[in-house]
């Protein structure tokens, strides 16, 4: 029996690709390329965020 599958919400400031390699240019003695490594701050590079809690008045 196939399993249910639990969506979670993927991160809206990162559209769940929550870690970038970036290419500076440079290069190590080694002749490897010198990379960042850059996470998203919002989702602390998990891709995912955590449902809301508590409830939203709306003014009107």
């Amino acid at each position: 029996m196939p399993q249910p599958i639990q969506t979670a919400r993927v991160c809206r400031a990162c559209d769940g690709h929550a870690t970038a390699h970036i290419t500076t240019g440079a290069r190590h003695h080694d002749g490897t390329r010198v990379t960042l490594r850059v996470t998203c701050p919002a989702c602390k590079g998990t891709g995912h965020t955590l449902p809301a809690t508590g409830s939203v008045r709306a003014r009107g």
